[in-house]
This record gives structure tokens, C-alpha cells and sequence, in this order.
């Protein structure tokens, strides 16, 4: 496939031969609506970059168009990031290839990558994941599904933020 200097033009899952042509940027796949990853998009966002990060909101529009080989419902399970070159990583690879673009972290990534550093970076991962199902009971709240975040309370579930036909798990349905 020939480049035409748009990264967003290659599709998912198309090597360009990574092994000699080089990243060139990421797009970092977030959920927009945990508190954590907005947070993480945030601090990304304010660190120098040796590898332009591009990040967007998993399952968005955006996304959908720019990926659509991608299965949209993993990303906003897991931290999903799509290299220039057409890689996927998920979950602990992922935060690694994040690390590695910034300019500070860089050798952690390279730390990170190695067989015991893979286990701790599963394990920050892992924490992560708790922490964002332990907000709201094992699962994650989205305000698609009625849910509403206020800083000094947390989450609530409000009907009201539905339209007229229910939202999430308590959807009316129709027999």
C-alpha cells in the first residue's frame, strides 16, 4: 500500500514493515467517559512527546471512521492504542508503547518491556481496571446509560439524563 502521509489512511492490521520503517505516531484510544482516563488523557496530553500522540475517545465517531477493523466495545474495556504502522496494542502493551513516545519515560517503557517489567506493567493495568469497576460496583458508569458524575459526590444514576426511550441496562423495552 503506498503511504500517503496521512496516518489515519492506514487500515488497521496493515504491516508497512514495521521492522524497518519507523512509528511515526500513536493514536491512544480513551474512554472519555471514566474519571481516571480523562485524567490519564490529561497528563498525556502535558508531557513532551519523542512520538506524536493523537488521542481520542474510544468508540466515538472519530474512532469508528479512523478504525473500522477495530472492535469499538474492547476499546472502552481496555486501553487501546493503533500505531502509524497499523499495530494494535491493548491492556499492558498499550501503556508501554505510551511510555515509550514520551520523552521522560521512555526508558521506563524499555524497563516495562522486559519479562519482569511486563509483569508489573500487567499489574498496573490490572489495578487500574479495579479501580475503574470499583467506581461503580465491578462496572464502569457512562452517562449514555443515565449515569451523571459530580466531583464532590461521584456517581449517580439519574433517569432523567435518558431521552424518552430509557438508556442502559434500564432501557424500556418494548414486547
Amino acid at each position: 500500500m503506498p503511504d500517503t502521509g496521512d496516518r489515519r489512511a492506514v487500515p488497521v492490521g496493515t504491516d508497512r514493515g514495521a521492522a524497518r520503517v519507523p512509528v511515526r505516531g500513536l493514536t491512544v484510544l480513551y474512554d472519555a467517559e471514566c474519571s481516571l482516563c480523562a485524567y490519564l488523557r490529561d497528563w498525556l496530553s502535558r508531557q513532551a512527546q519523542l512520538v506524536p500522540l493523537e488521542l481520542v475517545p474510544a468508540g466515538s465517531e472519530d474512532a469508528r471512521r479512523r478504525f473500522p477493523g477495530l472492535d469499538h466495545r474492547a476499546t472502552l474495556d481496555e486501553i487501546t492504542v493503533v500505531g502509524d504502522t497499523g499495530q494494535v496494542y491493548r491492556g499492558a502493551a498499550a501503556w508501554v508503547v505510551t511510555l515509550w513516545a514520551l520523552r521522560e519515560h521512555r526508558p521506563l517503557a524499555h524497563r516495562l518491556s522486559t519479562p519482569a517489567g511486563t509483569r508489573l506493567a500487567r499489574g498496573a493495568v490490572l489495578a487500574a481496571a479495579r479501580w475503574r469497576g470499583g467506581q461503580g460496583g465491578g462496572r464502569v458508569h457512562r452517562r449514555a446509560d443515565g449515569w451523571v458524575y459530580a466531583p464532590d459526590r461521584g456517581w449517580a444514576y439519574d433517569p432523567s439524563a435518558c431521552d424518552a426511550g430509557g438508556c442502559g441496562p434500564h432501557r424500556a423495552t418494548s414486547s
